[in-house]
């Protein structure tokens, strides 16, 4: 059953498409993890969907309710972690939530028991007293993520939730989005970061330029691409009449210049690329230094679809 729907969804700036006839459907229980780089319009599309800005053209649900005829029936189910702290520097930790509590009408007993249990669900109950202007970057983040589940909110936007913060915070960010989903939570994770999108995700949405290009299970993903591994080459040297002739071998789906003489390739299953790529190294008196297979993941299917890396638009 789809807890969020998107028919037709159209947002413009000025002539600009920054999300292009988007549709998608949420199923409940789910960790939708929505990939692309910066301006892809990941940030726009869930702005859209919590009600922050408005669209130009189609219909954007929520548990049946539109974000257009019911915005608040909408907003009371959805907690927000945006990408720029939403937090109270002069306030403390318990404080912060509470005050988020309030604003989506708990109070008294249950308000106070909320609270206690965000702080200690994101690490932070020892640290209730303090203000967030003396916490670290990763214990900032963690309190804007208890600001946004203390009521316990039917979906979970995060919106790029660990950009700038060490790996000990980043790891105990993505360990507590699989547990507010084992707890019921559906949650939407934004990211440019593959590894992680690939490490939590159940179904992954692809964007690129403001379209959704793919949709699906990682695996869904990479049968659907035909992917079946990439290739990387690193030879003494390369010229510019191998690597074209490299590009048109019919097995080669993508193509991406690394450091220094290293190539890397996407390849589509074939008994023979292998010794036609040796061929041609041979043919234009190139040394194979160093050859290594690996799986396809997100990174080379991106790179297939879009026909450059998630880094490249960061």
């Amino acid at each position: 059953m789809a807890l969020v729907q998107f028919n037709g969804v159209v947002k413009k700036y000025d002539t600009k498409l920054s999300v292009n006839h988007l549709n998608l459907d949420i199923a409940q229980g789910e960790i939708f993890g929505l990939l692309g780089p910066n301006g892809a319009g990941k940030s726009t599309t869930i702005h859209l969907l919590a009600g922050l800005l408005s669209m130009d053209s189609g219909e954007i649900t929520l548990d049946g309710y539109s974000t257009a005829i019911d915005p608040l029936e909408v907003k009371r189910r959805i907690g927000l972690v945006p990408q720029e702290l939403a937090i109270y520097g002069m306030l403390t930790a318990r404080e912060n939530v509470t005050f988020f509590g309030k604003l989506f009408g708990l109070k008294g007993s249950l308000l106070k028991e909320r609270v206690e249990e965000a702080l200690a669900f994101t690490g932070l109950l020892n640290y209730a007293k303090d203000k967030p202007d003396t916490f670290s970057g990763g214990m900032k983040r963690r309190l804007n993520i208890a600001c946004a589940i203390m009521h316990r909110p039917k979906l979970i936007i995060m919106d790029e939730p660990t950009v700038g913060i060490d790996p000990q915070s980043r790891n105990h960010i993505l360990e507590s989005v699989k547990k507010l989903n084992a707890m019921g939570s559906t949650i939407i994770y934004t990211s440019h970061y593959m590894e992680e999108v690939e490490a939590i995700s159940t179904r992954v949405g692809i964007m690129d330029q403001g379209k959704l290009v793919a949709h699906g299970t990682k695996e869904e993903l990479i049968e659907q691409a035909g992917l079946k591994e990439r290739l990387m080459l690193e030879t003494n040297k390369w010229t510019e009449e191998a690597i074209a002739e490299i590009r048109k071998h019919p097995r080669v789906t993508a193509f991406q210049r690394r450091e220094g003489t290293q190539i890397e390739l996407v390849l589509q299953e074939s008994q023979t690329y292998l010794q036609d790529i040796l061929f041609i190294l041979g043919k234009h008196d190139l040394k194979l230094q160093k050859l290594t297979r690996v799986e396809p993941d997100l990174e080379s299917l991106f790179l297939t679809l879009t026909g450059r890396t998630l880094r490249d638009g960061v």
